[in-house]
């Protein structure tokens, strides 16, 4: 389902100076110079001489007539019209909102919910979110399911923006999904925009996914631009909790060596990153009690990590919020998350610097401790005389969530 979109069966192309028919009247096959619009009120609000702009810019018209429900349009750049292509409408350099209704989920939606579960996915990403409504309808009807899966909010539209607040509030994480937004907002807002979005769901503790044209040009290259790798680079700067490849991996011809160059660029970043010690203040967020003492235990565990520049930070945790609050803090060592619950341990797997990893956890912390060191140094993970930093939210039936919360320094031997 696409908010502004064709459904054509093949690709088409489009030269400078044809005229077109936009409509949304459904026919099989193909007709000459025709292209079929997905959804009524497909030209509602639109003048004679605004912009249609296919895909944020693969090929651009103008349009020179309305014929009832449908557009007669001239091509002003000439270009290729691509299955499931997104179009907008442009005035005076302002994208014409349009105010129809589509559904939230439709039927062909609630048949893929009800597949990915039976498949057992870990995270739902919800395309097109408006408003917060949205994602709480589908985390409600998983909890009748009786499933932990995750419900990712895709921001790519003017409305998404509008009620980012309690969109990200409302979600498992966000996904920054720049194709889809550079399309209805002007492509020199797009990097601002990102780094506003990654800002907000790190003070509201969301794992963020920075999506789409990272590496674009390998889909048919071996090697990227430059200007990519600067792209991904300023993505890993701006502390974004994940990067996601598309095209690059799904249809390119360089899929492995796309990751490669990825893991290759954040890498390098993140070292830079720790060489500047970049740290910046975040508010306090729980409004509990034991979650504000969380907080501080982490914020304290990280600067203590870095200061002291030890080598990893262990966290023993059941639902898994103590290493995303580790996460959310940015250290410089590396987080291994040790869990006991197979859900926390795949929803740790978007979390930033997080190493999740699954363990019977029991009451006694000295042995989770003593067992977990000697399972990474067995693994070539860590050495003897390497120094750790323990951090743990695995509460005994005996004690209070402020009693046991714990940070502790531990030296390998």
């Amino acid at each position: 389902k696409d908010q502004f979109g064709t459904l054509p069966l093949k690709s088409e192309k489009f030269n400078e100076g044809s005229i077109w028919l936009f409509t949304t009247e459904k026919f099989d096959g193909g007709r000459p110079f025709t292209v079929q619009a997905n959804y009524e009120g497909f030209n509602e609000g639109v003048k004679e001489g605004d912009e249609l702009v296919v895909d944020g810019g693969m090929a651009t018209f103008e349009v020179v007539e309305r014929i009832g429900n449908d557009l007669r349009c001239k091509c002003t750049d000439p270009g290729l019209l691509l299955p499931r292509a997104k179009f907008s409408f442009w005035r005076d350099g302002k994208l014409v909102e349009k105010h129809h209704e589509l559904t939230t989920f439709s039927e062909k939606d609630w048949s893929d919910i009800e597949f990915g579960i039976s498949e057992g996915v870990d995270f739902i990403a919800l395309s097109f979110v408006k408003d917060a409504a949205a994602v709480k309808h589908l985390k409600d009807y998983l909890l009748t399911k009786n499933k932990s899966v995750k419900v990712l909010a895709k921001i790519e539209s003017l409305e998404s923006l509008k009620n980012l607040e309690e969109i990200v509030e409302a979600s498992d994480g966000i996904m920054v999904a720049r194709g889809d937004l550079g399309v209805e907002i002007p492509l020199e807002q797009v990097p601002a925009v990102q780094e506003e979005i990654i800002d907000l769901c790190r003070k509201l503790n969301k794992p963020v996914i920075i999506a789409s044209q990272l590496l674009e040009s390998m889909i048919e290259y071996p090697t990227p631009t430059r200007a990519e790798v600067a792209d991904v680079s300023e993505a890993v700067r701006q502390r974004a909790d994940a990067l996601m490849l598309s095209g690059e991996s799904a249809m390119g011809s360089y899929g492995q060596k796309a990751i490669s160059v990825l893991r290759m660029t954040s890498a390098r970043m993140e070292l830079w990153g720790r060489e500047e010690n970049q740290q910046s203040f975040l508010p306090q967020i729980g409004e509990s009690l034991p979650d504000q003492v969380a907080e501080q235990i982490c914020s304290c565990a990280c600067q203590m990590a870095n200061k002291l520049g030890v080598d990893a930070i262990f966290v023993y945790t059941t639902h898994g919020q103590m290493a995303s609050l580790l996460c959310r803090n940015r250290p410089n060592p590396p987080i291994f998350a040790f869990t006991n619950k197979n859900s926390t341990q795949m929803a740790l797997t978007l979390e930033w610097g997080v190493v999740p990893i699954a363990f019977d956890l029991s009451e006694d912390m000295d042995a989770n401790v003593s067992t977990t060191t000697h399972l990474m140094k067995a693994k070539g993970v860590m050495r003897q005389g390497d120094v750790i930093l323990v951090v743990s939210d695995v509460i005994p039936m005996s004690v209070t969530p402020t009693v046991y919360q714990s940070l502790q320094v531990v030296v390998i031997e």
